[in-house]
């Protein structure tokens, strides 16, 4: 039986979801959770998404089969470091991270065995944190992207997908490089758009709002760090998918400004119609 020994390194909404989904759905296996505030790891064990807690990133790893990065992005490189002198040799390393370039490279610079990191973003989460809101059910019908390069250990990546794929989700892989652009697209740029919504706004007009502006910005209701970490990243996709979407918006004023009013509705009802067969593939 794989994996008899977790380590889940953030024991938040994600890190605490993993938890008690591998409770759930794995056979019985011990889950060890780190974390720097006291309090965090104290709801994780009332919750009962891990078995132990550690206060330190090394001894939280110490023993472990599956090591699961699930602090912001902006700490990886910090906790890599810290948990690579100690690692098993037969350890398999992944994460869920937001993007894909940077933890792929910081694995192959620090880890000893950088063959046996396997990237990985499960497409799930909101815009809630902490791990008061984990729920076992989080990942089912979700998408998992693993991120493999050349030098990925061919028995490390199915022990992953078929983990993630224990847990509810439906895997895809994608290179690094694709995973960061199309991501940046897909969740990164809607993240910044939903944040501008509520920054362009007169004060005089929040409180005429109505439940089509709440499900617009609904996202922009997330951690500021970590959301901070994400766009710097990757912030070269970003720009550029930005830069699309300015492109979309001046076509829009473009042919207002033009009175045609028969390729506004035309731009609306392509738009429209491009989202219903979205949610009917859903």
């Amino acid at each position: 039986m794989w994996p008899k020994r977790i380590s889940i390194l953030g024991v938040g909404l994600l890190g605490g979801s993993i938890g008690l989904a591998a409770r759930k759905f794995l056979s019985a296996c011990e889950i060890v959770g780190y974390g720097h505030r006291p309090a965090t790891l104290q709801a994780a064990l009332a919750r009962g998404a891990v078995d132990t807690v550690e206060s330190n990133a090394a001894a939280a790893v110490a023993g472990a089969d599956l090591v699961i990065l699930c602090t912001p992005v902006g700490l990886f490189d910090r906790i890599i470091q810290e948990i690579s002198p100690v690692l098993s040799a037969t350890a398999v390393v992944t994460d869920v991270g937001s993007t894909k370039r940077s933890v792929v490279e910081l694995a192959g610079k620090h880890l000893e065995h950088p063959e046996r990191f396997v990237g990985s973003h499960p497409m799930a989460g909101g815009e809630v944190r902490g791990v008061e809101f984990a729920r076992a059910d989080l990942f089912q019908e979700a998408v998992c992207i693993t991120t493999p390069i050349a030098q990925t250990d061919t028995q490390v990546l199915a022990k992953v997908e078929q983990f993630w794929g224990k847990l509810g989700l439906r895997l895809t892989r994608l290179s690094p490089q694709d995973h960061d652009r199309l991501i940046g697209e897909i969740s990164h740029v809607p993240h910044a758009v939903a944040a501008a919504l509520v920054a362009m706004q007169d004060d005089a007009a929040l409180p005429l709002c109505g439940k089509g502006f709440l499900d617009a910005t609904r996202i922009a209701a997330g951690d500021g760090g970590l959301w901070r970490d994400i766009f710097m990243d990757n912030q070269d996709n970003l720009r550029v998918g930005i830069g699309r979407l300015m492109g979309e918006l001046s076509q829009l004023l473009a042919r207002m400004e033009n009175g045609d009013a028969e390729k506004v509705m035309a731009w609306l009802d392509a738009a429209a119609a491009r989202r219903a067969a979205l949610v009917k593939s859903k």
